[in-house]
């Protein structure tokens, strides 16, 4: 099974995600997603596989959240997918991501959901 980690070096979650991927024998591929940014197609397609509306992707602690006016209950999902691409500080992470699926890696072991596909 191929596997895409979105990952964040600096995030103790993402770390532990991939830990616990190697661990059991994946080697996904990396995607440092705030050094290459998704653009909104490939964003669309990691919502529907999550099957979550660009809003429960938001990082509402991110400062820039609240700088952006995205607690705006009003914005549109075009406008919340342009905020992350725009900004991938405010894309949840780690997502990891198969050809069928995708899952938020909070907590951690939740990736290891994709290993049942």
């Amino acid at each position: 099974m191929k596997i895409t980690l979105w990952h964040n070096p600096r995030c103790s979650k993402s770390r532990g995600a991939l830990a616990l991927l190697e661990e059991r024998g994946h080697a996904p591929r990396i995607v440092d997603y705030q050094k290459t940014p998704p653009d909104a197609t490939q964003l669309r397609e990691v919502l529907r596989k999550l099957g979550l509306p660009a809003r429960a992707l938001l990082r509402t602690g991110e400062a820039l959240y609240g700088e952006l006016g995205l607690a705006d209950e009003s914005l549109d999902e075009d406008r919340l997918v342009a905020a992350m691409v725009a900004h991938p500080i405010l894309i949840e992470r780690p997502l990891a991501v198969s050809d069928s699926r995708a899952v938020i890696g909070r907590p951690p072991e939740r990736v290891l959901e994709l290993l049942d596909d």
